[in-house]
């Protein structure tokens, strides 16, 4: 099985059974029932260092790792990143009020969005954010009047269409132009867009942003937008008089989560960024501007598993295996929406081959509640724990009731024990604000 564990974090017991840096899985879903998420804290660390040391090698002091809360947004994260060094982007006034109810620092924070609320955008300001990154034109006119009303000057950058093809899943590109998110460069948007900003002395015009998409395995994509970028952001300054200063990169490095995944390391990717900025800045004349990235999947991902209990397993004759859990979409909704693959392991018996070919279905009324389509797995039987790999990012931060069902514990690993961070929903919960 050694060929086949995720990472040097995990590892067959004595008993054959799976475990999770110290922490045996099967006796964890004994103790914390299932389903239920696990999260390794020393992984997130891991992933949080290797991008600070990366950037300090390529930028020097000059650049910011922001942590992207939507992958997973829960009050237990943000210690974690303070202490790391991290920033951190919201994307939502629950995310932001889920890290000031943290302790994490307004000023370290960054509010994206394509459809901010004024209410949003009040509660930004208050709280002193870092910056806002915005999106439409109308956004400037309501960001300006509330900070002229509450006599604040806050930094602002522009969200900027790169249009560049990032070679991934249609919902989850987002730098090419016919996207809902940000200002285009051929169609003049963004021009537009920074003579407003001109006329508005309450937003400090600071920078420009970039996301050209989600689980990217190429270097390339992120070289062409960091090109376009740094030709923008010369362009403003020079011709328009603005005195940018930074530039978000976004973030969107792909993980592994099959075995045949093949992600640019850390390092590798963090090196060809500083050396295409350096080329492009020399190119136009202007100094390497703070730059700033965003990873979020490639920091909690690979340092979460789910695990649920084996129901049914049902062999349908010429056609698949199915092996039913105690979970499904509303726990981990990616096969749904987008046919995500994950790997998986009957963790009882984590040394075994996986001889079989099945489908792992969920409990849902539903026929598209799957986890993986496929998949070689162990013999499974009901009973068994079976462990889901890679699961850390969107799964709780998508997590629903679909079908009425309890969300399920996030359990922090920690010195091989797991502490509950965020509880299971009881069905009480699901019941509370109904109005009867």
């Amino acid at each position: 099985m050694k060929q086949e564990l995720f990472s040097n974090h995990f590892a067959v017991g004595n008993n054959g059974c799976l475990v999770f840096d110290g922490l045996d899985l099967v006796q964890a879903a004994k103790t914390f029932k299932t389903p239920a998420y696990f999260i390794s804290e020393a992984v997130v660390r891991e992933n949080c260092r290797a991008y600070m040391r990366a950037m300090r090698q390529q930028f020097g002091e000059r650049f910011k790792v922001a942590y992207a809360s939507k992958a997973l947004c829960s009050s237990f994260i943000y210690p974690i990143l303070q202490s790391e060094g991290l920033n951190a982007d919201v994307v939502s006034g629950g995310e932001l009020y889920t890290a000031l109810h943290a302790g994490f620092p307004a000023q370290k924070l960054h509010f994206h969005g394509n459809n901010k609320t004024d209410d949003e955008l009040l509660q930004a300001v208050q709280c002193g954010i870092g910056s806002v990154v915005i999106d439409c034109l109308d956004e400037i006119e309501r960001l300006d009047a509330v900070c002229r009303h509450l006599e604040k000057k806050i930094p602002v950058l522009l969200r900027v269409k790169p249009g560049v093809d990032a070679h991934t899943h249609e919902f989850i590109s987002t730098g090419h132009n016919d996207c809902k998110f940000g200002f285009g460069i051929e169609d003049g948007q963004v021009f537009e867009a920074a003579e407003m900003l001109s006329r508005c002395k309450f937003l400090d015009f600071c920078g420009l942003h970039c996301h050209i998409g989600s689980q990217v395995f190429l270097k390339e994509p992120f070289g062409i937008a960091a090109g376009v970028m740094v030709a923008l952001f010369a362009r403003l300054n020079k011709e328009y008089g603005f005195s940018l200063r930074e530039l978000i990169l976004g973030g969107g490095f792909g993980v592994r989560y099959m075995p045949e995944d093949t992600p640019v390391p850390i390092p590798e990717m963090v090196s060809y960024l500083g050396q295409c900025l350096r080329e492009s800045c020399s190119q136009h004349g202007i100094d390497v501007p703070e730059i700033v990235i965003e990873p979020g999947r490639s920091i909690i991902c690979t340092a979460g598993v789910i695990l649920y209990t084996v129901g049914s397993v049902k062999k349908i004759p010429h056609a698949r295996t199915y092996v039913s859990v105690d979970g499904g979409m509303p726990d981990n909704p990616r096969y749904a929406l987008y046919q995500a693959q994950y790997d998986a392991c009957i963790a009882d018996r984590a040394a075994q081959e996986k001889s079989e070919i099945v489908t792992i279905a969920g409990k849902c009324c539903e026929s598209g509640d799957l986890i993986s389509r496929d998949i070689p797995l162990q013999p499974a039987r009901r009973g068994d724990t079976l462990c889901v790999f890679s699961t850390g990012a969107y799964t709780y931060s998508m997590a629903s009731n679909y079908n009425r069902l309890p969300r399920p514990p996030v359990v922090v690993i920690q010195n091989g024990c797991g502490r509950v961070v965020v509880r299971r929903e009881t069905y009480e919960d699901l019941v509370r604000n109904d109005v009867i």
